[in-house]
């Protein structure tokens, strides 16, 4: 992990797309913000594993829905 250290209004650079700012600082809690091309995704982390836990609930309902339904090979016509 990289550890930095910024101030007020200093920024961090993420390869050529992703800026991350520091806007401000109130006691133990920072803001910041950041300027990312549209198609990146950018959630809390808290709410970026609950997404990956629900796509994975998902995928369980669509295999076990799948695994009820007959095959064509058991089917007789």
């Amino acid at each position: 992990m990289l550890i930095l250290t910024r101030k007020k209004g200093e920024s961090i650079q993420i390869g050529d797309d992703i800026e991350i700012t520091i806007s401000a600082v109130n006691g133990d809690q920072v803001k910041i913000g950041i300027n990312a091309p549209k198609n990146i995704e950018i959630h809390r982390k808290e709410i970026y594993i609950e997404i990956q836990n629900e796509n994975k609930n998902a995928v369980l309902e669509v295999k076990n829905l799948l695994d009820i339904l007959p095959s064509k090979k058991q089917k007789n016509f």
